[in-house]
């Protein structure tokens, strides 16, 4: 048995060593954060969508006033062209 094969195997794989990990002074190290000016104007846009009111009342109540007072008219026709428009929008292969 030749025991220079084993010993020549052991260095290939070099088993019985480690390594020393070196440690660095982390007391110098800081993260910075750079926000672009795209990312700013979407931050500003959205800070302007969540101050905005939810209803548009300006349009509504005159809508609401027609309603409730019986005078709001529905155009048949309008109201069919709209019905087959999201028929087909919800059907077409």
């Amino acid at each position: 048995m030749r025991i220079e094969a084993y010993t020549q195997v052991q260095q290939v794989y070099n088993t019985s060593k480690t390594s020393k990990s070196t440690k660095t002074n982390s007391a110098g190290l800081r993260d910075a954060v750079q926000i672009s000016s795209l990312g700013k104007d979407f931050q500003i846009a959205k800070q302007a969508v969540a101050n905005a009111p939810d209803i548009r009342e300006d349009v509504v109540a005159p809508l609401r006033a027609s309603i409730q007072s019986g005078t709001y008219q529905v155009s048949s026709e309008s109201f069919a062209n709209k019905l087959l428009e999201q028929y087909k929008e919800t059907f077409t292969l």
